[in-house]
């Protein structure tokens, strides 16, 4: 019979304490990247599915923090990939939303459920091709995640990759790999409009090619350079850019891929060169802001990228798409103060726009600010008064509020 806490010896209490201890470090560790820590932390005892006060393993605290070495381990050491925390966010899943394909890769080996879900309906494919992680999207299409699967907003990854992208050279290359998958372009969201039909109101001309089936690449190193870069030959890709690059040393699209490229072999520095190069040569190419914040975002530079961010913002004001992704990272950096902020901005452009105030009234709760939550939320029901997605969020503020 299990003994009642209250009659625990002296010894069984330090015990206990000694224990916790170790599986907070572990988390810790876990989260620094601490990798000799780690192991020296589950050899003394410290449990591998331990959870802290917000439902994280260690090997969610690694993977938010793309700590691919940490992970390694804790996967060795039997640590559960399809763990949730209390926003039913799994490792897997989390890998996916912020584009570690790395991690995501070494989780597939290790059970990964690929179709599991968030706590928006979407597999780790969808919020991939929300935020334009080529790579990643890649692998989740390779490992064999449903193209067409739609989330609890009405959105499929094509969708996403329309409705959230800018049609630029990356959603484009996004786009391209889902259509190739065998996403439904016709597949109709909550509104009953098409992939399709959003890329013509968007005025997403490439994009529209694409859907249709009509787009060929009609720069040849281009094409060569991009089907060496999906077999990872990123070096050889690399040098076909360069010898084109010679003769065209202002070419966008040439400067971009070899940026894209550098990156994906974790040599940020020469490719943020590239972006800001780019940029020196055409300043209102606004996308290479975003492809320099990202590349900073990798670098673990959050205020820098950020900083770029705000750059685009500034130059296109009335547009959306950056400052979307802008609120993106904040939440990614729990920054909920700021993410609410850039929300507001967002609503005051499209009050209508359902989406953007259920992210708000998610940071909202994470805030503990139920009552503002429940608000934000009641504007996505009225919006789509059907979805079951926004009452449940809605229940859910409303079971916190009651227990303040």
């Amino acid at each position: 019979m299990r003994q009642h806490p209250y009659f625990l010896t002296g010894n069984e209490v330090s015990t206990i304490m000694m224990t916790n201890n170790l599986n907070q470090d572990l988390i810790e560790a876990s989260e620094q990247g601490n990798r000799d820590a780690v192991r020296r932390l589950l050899v003394e005892g410290a449990n591998v599915e331990y959870k802290d006060a917000n439902g994280r393993t260690a090997l969610m605290a690694a993977t938010q923090r793309n700590q691919i070495e940490v992970t390694q381990v804790l996967l060795e050491a039997g640590s559960d990939v399809n763990a949730r925390d209390i926003t039913l966010l799994t490792p897997f899943i989390c890998s996916g939303a912020n584009g570690f394909h790395e991690i995501l890769s070494l989780m597939l080996n290790y059970g990964a459920d690929l179709k599991s879900v968030n706590r928006f309906g979407g597999t780790a494919l969808l919020p991939s091709s929300e935020k334009g992680y080529l790579k990643t999207v890649q692998r989740c299409l390779d490992a064999g995640i449903p193209v067409n699967h739609a989330n609890d907003l009405g959105w499929s990854a094509l969708l996403e990759s329309v409705i959230l992208g800018n049609g630029g050279r990356l959603y484009s290359d996004v786009i391209q790999l889902l259509v190739e998958a065998g996403a439904d372009v016709n597949l109709p969201d909550r509104d009953g409009k098409s992939s399709l039909q959003h890329a013509i109101e968007l005025k997403q001309a490439k994009v529209v090619e694409i859907l249709k089936k009509e787009f060929v690449e009609s720069n040849e190193t281009i094409r060569q350079a991009k089907a060496l870069a999906r077999a990872d030959q990123y070096e050889e890709a690399i040098k076909l850019i360069d010898i084109a690059l010679e003769s065209d040393p202002e070419n966008l699209d040439l400067i971009y891929y070899k940026g894209y490229f550098l990156q994906e072999l974790k040599r940020f520095e020469e490719a943020l060169e590239q972006y800001q190069k780019a940029l020196a040569i055409h300043p209102n190419d606004l996308d290479f802001y975003f492809y320099t914040a990202n590349c900073l975002r990798l670098m673990k530079k959050p205020e820098e990228a950020l900083a770029e961010y705000d750059k685009a913002v500034s130059l296109a004001p009335n547009e959306t798409f950056y400052l979307y992704h802008k609120s993106n990272y904040l939440r990614e950096l729990g920054r909920h103060e700021d993410a609410v902020a850039a929300m507001d901005q967002l609503l005051a452009m499209q009050p209508n726009r359902y989406d953007f105030s259920f992210h708000k009234a998610n940071s909202l709760r994470s805030l503990g600010r139920h009552e503002e939550a429940i608000e934000a939320i009641e504007n996505a029901i009225n919006n789509d008064p059907t979805n079951p997605l926004y009452h449940t969020h809605k229940q859910k503020s409303l079971e916190l509020l009651a227990k303040e």
